[in-house]
């Protein structure tokens, strides 16, 4: 096998699978109705082979300008304009509120 150069090392590979909260990396509009281009969270709702398919409840726009009009991108697997979301407000454990030493279980 030939060696190749790259400018970054090769990421581990995510798997998606359905139902998975992503951000993705594209032209949408903000809540005023400006069109900008940042993250925006999304939802996979379908897999294959190669691409995966994620929608939105923003409208969003393509490359070229056009507003797609069921809300839903397309995307390679290994794009790196798709990531996991992960929540900046950290849900609280109940289990952690509770002191099992005051119980008196024993």
């Amino acid at each position: 096998m030939r060696s190749s150069s790259f400018m970054r090392p090769p990421e581990d590979e995510t798997s998606y699978k359905v139902g998975d909260r992503v951000e993705v990396y594209c032209d949408h509009e903000d809540r005023e109705g400006n069109r900008i281009r940042e993250w925006l969270r999304g939802t996979v709702v379908q897999t294959d082979d190669k691409l995966l398919a994620v929608q939105f409840k923003q409208n969003v726009y393509l490359t070229d300008g056009w507003m797609v009009p069921d809300h839903i991108l397309w995307f390679p697997f290994d794009s790196t304009n798709v990531r996991m979301y992960e929540s900046k407000r950290k849900k609280p454990n109940p289990l952690d509120e509770i002191d099992l030493d005051s119980l008196n279980l024993f």
